[in-house]
Parts: structure tokens; sequence; C-alpha cells
């Protein structure tokens, strides 16, 4: 029996026959209670086989029982997902100007690049004061006003984040005059430079062909426009000023006219096809050189000759524009 008892796990229980002396008491045991000791079990008494703990403790009860907590401690914990950041983005003209509301894109990018070795953005989004939810760690926002734009690198770590961005950038909008007649849309487009056209060296072009009408967003200073009126000589260089949180209205006056050229076989007749045409100032400089029956040309306001080729054949007329005075240049063919 006591070969049985030492095979036990450590800490096992067993109770002794009625036949069977008990165990001495000996080092680890708890000795039996004696028949003068009340006790209120009805069964027989259990002795512990392990070590007993530095401390008092509870008998363990044979037989089902209540269940038993596992501690905290004991159980299988996961490791803690890290939770997102909110990231609150706003944009203002300035640190005392008002606030941008519409017309930002704003991107998240990583601080450190792809395994590609790119920059992709993690969000982006285009309402004027977002808050996005980012999980921990660092990131570069880039705020995108038009023209303008403007870059942070934030940290998220436990608490949210608020961010202002300084945007000093205003609007420009331009359209093309002749006297007080506005030019049509699609018949006049603008060139943007940074800087005077009075200042020495190479203008940085920061947009190209704007229409009329159109606003372009651009950081504050100082901008040169270039007028294109038709695709000839009717061009116009001015100088504006942009100011940050207001839109700047440009209006170009053009001293120019719409001439429509026409080879005719006898005066007032039909004009013939296939003509080549040269536009030439007096000095000789080439103008405008086109093909057609009916080609229209903008040209400024001064002097010109028109020179016309037709079936081998060769026609020539000098002609003045007058600033506002559209008309048509008839050529006779020669015989």
């Amino acid at each position: 029996m006591q070969r049985f008892v030492n095979s036990l796990p450590f800490g096992g229980l067993i109770a002794p026959s009625p036949s069977q002396k008990p165990l001495p008491p000996g080092p680890g045991m708890v000795p039996r209670p004696s028949r003068d000791v009340p006790t209120s079990a009805t069964g027989p008494q259990l002795q512990s086989l392990a070590p007993l703990p530095a401390g008092p403790s509870t008998p363990m009860p044979l037989g089902p029982g209540p269940d038993i907590a596992v501690p905290p401690s004991a159980a299988s914990i996961s490791p803690a997902v890290p939770k997102d950041v909110p990231l609150t983005l706003a944009a203002r003209y300035g640190r005392e100007s008002a606030a941008v509301n519409g017309g930002l894109v704003w991107r998240v990018y990583p601080v450190r690049p792809d395994i590609a070795g790119s920059f992709r953005p993690v969000r982006e989004d285009r309402t004027p004061t977002p808050t996005l939810a980012l999980p921990p760690g660092d990131y570069v926002v880039h705020a995108a006003f038009g023209l303008a734009s403007a870059a942070k690198t934030v940290s998220l770590r436990n608490e949210p984040v608020r961010e202002v961005f300084d945007l000093p950038a205003g609007g420009l909008r331009i359209e093309g005059r002749v006297g007080d007649v506005r030019i049509p849309h699609g018949q006049i487009a603008f060139d943007i430079f940074r800087g005077s056209q009075f200042e020495e060296g190479e203008k940085r072009q920061i947009a190209a062909g704007v229409a009329t009408g159109d606003v372009v967003i651009v950081p504050e200073g100082t901008y040169h426009i270039v007028s294109n009126y038709g695709d000839s000589n009717a061009v116009v260089r001015s100088d504006i000023k942009v100011q940050p949180g207001k839109l700047t209205d440009v209006t170009v006056t053009h001293r120019a006219a719409v001439i429509t050229l026409k080879l005719v076989g006898e005066r007032g007749g039909e004009a013939l096809a296939n003509t080549s045409w040269t536009v030439l100032t007096p000095g000789g400089d080439v103008v405008k050189e086109t093909i057609g029956a009916f080609p229209r040309v903008v040209l400024a306001e001064g002097e010109y000759r028109a020179i016309a080729r037709n079936d081998g054949r060769t026609s020539e007329r000098e002609f003045k524009v007058i600033t506002g005075v559209d008309g048509e240049i008839e050529l006779l063919a020669r015989r």
C-alpha cells in the first residue's frame, strides 16, 4: 500500500481502509483529529501527502465541487493590439487669419518608404477638417490647397492629436477684354509665372493655359501673367500681387482685332479653297502661317502684309489692324 501511495502524483489524496492502521504523523503530514475533538465531517478524513504550504491552507474536498476560477496570471493572454489614435487636421490662411473651409486635399504618408522605395499615402481626405484614425506611429501629413501646400511630421502615441497648417495663399481669377468687350471663353488663355516680369533670371511657370473665369489658388506673392489672345501676336504681359485669404480679379486689356482673310477670283466672288497664307510685319517678320479659304487671325494693333498662294500664283496686300475693329481682308488672285 505504501508503494501505491508513493506512486501517486505529488499532492495526491487517499483515504485509509478500515483494516489499515493510520500512518504515524511524520514530516509534512497532518495528524488525524482525536475522537474527543468534534468534527462536522461524516465521511473518512483525508490526509495530504504533499508538503504543507508555508501558510494556513484549506483542505480540498473529494468528488465534484464548485468550479475553481483560474487566476488571470495563469490564463493565456494575447498581445494587446494598439488602438488607433484620432488625428484632427485643419488649415488657415495665416496665424491671425481665417480658416480654410474648402478646396483642401489631405494626404498622410509613412515616414519611411515601402520595400519598393516609394512613399504611398496611407490615407487621403478632401474635407476641410477631417479626423483620421491611425495606428500609433510617425507620419508625414501633406496639405494641398490649389498650388499652395505645406507638410508636417506628426507623432501619434496614446492621446488624440490636432494639427493646424498655415497656408498663406490667395485666389487669382483672370479675364481678357478688347475695349469694353469681354473676350469669349476659349479664345484667350493665360500662363502664370512666379515673380515679376522685371526681375532678373528665368521665371518658373506654375500654371499654363488657364481659361477665363477659372480661379487659381497660389501662394501669396508677386506673379506675372502672360495673356494669349488667339495664337499669333496678341500677347499682353502684366504683374499682379496676391494676398492671403483674398480673391484677386485681374482684367487684361488687349489692343487687337479679329481679321478674316479671303482670296477671290474677282471682287466679291467666292473664296478660293486650299490657299496658303502668310502674315508678316512691315519688317518682314512672320506673324502667322495658315491654310484655308477663310482663315481667322487675331492680330495686335498695327500694320501688316498678307501673302496668298493658290494654284502656283501669289497675291499680296498691305492692311492695318485697329483695336476692336474686326474685319475682312480680301485679296484678288492674279490671272
